[in-house]
């Protein structure tokens, strides 16, 4: 191996995604920030919010498709790839584009915190500045260990400046362009 410039980046985007394709079934990898991370495979709570979400989605916004588990070009000038846990995007917006998509057209994206050490840092910090710079209007987090819900809008130069995070159990709208009110009541259900 040859020694890295100091101004190079630890890996490039090219690189991230052969070693993506390569890793094994029961680890998944994003690219955020210049760092590797590994996703914690989703437990059955993890997929029930999932499936409420997309179950509310469809009532409200039937134009719209929760895409779960779905590959994204995240940051400035689409150097990272996430994994967002949903994408909502209008129906078949992801034909033919491949396994990271191109974040214009997205509407949202959703995160449901894990039970790992690596949450904090991943869903509450990283996620948020890479969606925001990639231009995605609304970025919900549900948060499983504090039982909350954060909504993050408001973008303006690849910064949320609005958020507001709400109990489990609390109304909480989701803004333009998703447009309706969120009745997070059955969440209480999905708690370890």
């Amino acid at each position: 191996m040859t020694p890295r410039s100091v101004n190079r980046p630890q890996m490039t985007v090219e690189e991230f995604e052969q070693l993506a394709r390569s890793a094994p079934e029961t680890v998944r990898l994003e690219f955020i920030n210049g760092k590797i991370g590994v996703k914690q495979v989703p437990d059955g709570y993890h997929g029930d919010i999932i499936r409420w979400l997309q179950k509310l989605c469809m009532q409200h916004r039937p134009d719209l498709w929760l895409y779960g588990e779905q590959g994204l070009k995240v940051e400035s000038y689409r150097k990272g790839r996430a994994i967002a846990d949903g994408a909502l995007a209008p129906d078949k917006h992801t034909s033919g584009q491949g396994e990271w998509l191109d974040p214009d057209g997205i509407l949202m994206v959703v995160e449901v915190t894990s039970n790992d050490s690596d949450t904090d840092q991943r869903d509450r910090r990283d996620k948020p500045h890479g969606y925001a710079q990639a231009g995605i209007p609304v970025y919900l987090l549900i948060d499983r260990e504090y039982r909350s819900v954060t909504v993050h809008a408001g973008l303006a130069d690849g910064v949320y400046r609005d958020i507001t995070t709400r109990p489990y159990g609390t109304p909480v709208e989701l803004p333009a362009p998703v447009g309706f009110k969120l009745d997070t009541e059955e969440l209480k259900e999905y708690t370890d």
